[in-house]
């Protein structure tokens, strides 16, 4: 896998994770794409958040939203860009330079290398031993798939109100004849 440099990185739909790297006293972003890994002078959370920016949303809104959504306070996972569902979770406090963020529409599987590691295995068949608890990540995973869920449920509701609206109720018809149900005397 080659590492391509970049400065102006933008999460989309191939971004798989973004982790740090620690160059002398300076935290980079290592980046995993479906077919790529690139390197960024940006620290993790600048690019969640310019990301955000990007789609048209600021990273605290999001954040705020999310909060309403599902109740939680620390960690929450974000959605960064709803038409394409590209959702992100982090396994820190987001400024911990240690805080790698995951994005769940590219996860296959995890599973427990020891107390602190976590093997993650990706849809492209890619896997990798990230520093980070199975109990963490599954938290992670679940509070993001709670996220997912809700916002889909708010969504179908909008499309059957929507539906009712533009084309009212109509009677629904029993696949058996009225006549059974007469009063035969």
């Amino acid at each position: 896998m080659t590492h391509n440099q970049t400065g102006d990185y933008i999460v989309n739909s191939c971004t798989m994770y973004i982790k740090p790297e620690e160059y002398g006293n300076k935290v980079f972003s290592l980046i995993g794409e479906i077919e790529d890994e690139i390197l960024s002078p940006l620290k993790p959370f600048s690019i969640i958040q310019k990301s955000c920016a990007y789609y048209g949303v600021d990273y605290e809104g999001r954040r705020k939203g999310t909060r309403l959504l599902i109740d939680y306070s620390r960690k929450l996972p974000i959605l960064i860009e709803p038409i394409n569902n590209i959702y992100t979770f982090c396994t820190a406090s987001p400024e911990s330079p240690k805080c790698i963020w995951f994005f769940a529409e590219h996860i296959k599987d995890y599973r427990r290398v020891s107390a602190r590691e976590t093997l993650v295995i990706f849809r492209n068949n890619q896997s990798h031993i990230f520093p980070v608890s199975y109990n963490t990540f599954n938290t992670q995973m679940l509070r993001t798939s709670h996220l997912q869920m809700k916002l889909m449920q708010r969504v179908e509701f909008s499309q059957k109100k929507l539906a009712f609206l533009l084309h009212g109720s109509k009677p629904s018809k029993a696949s058996e004849s009225h006549e059974l149900y007469l009063d035969k005397k």
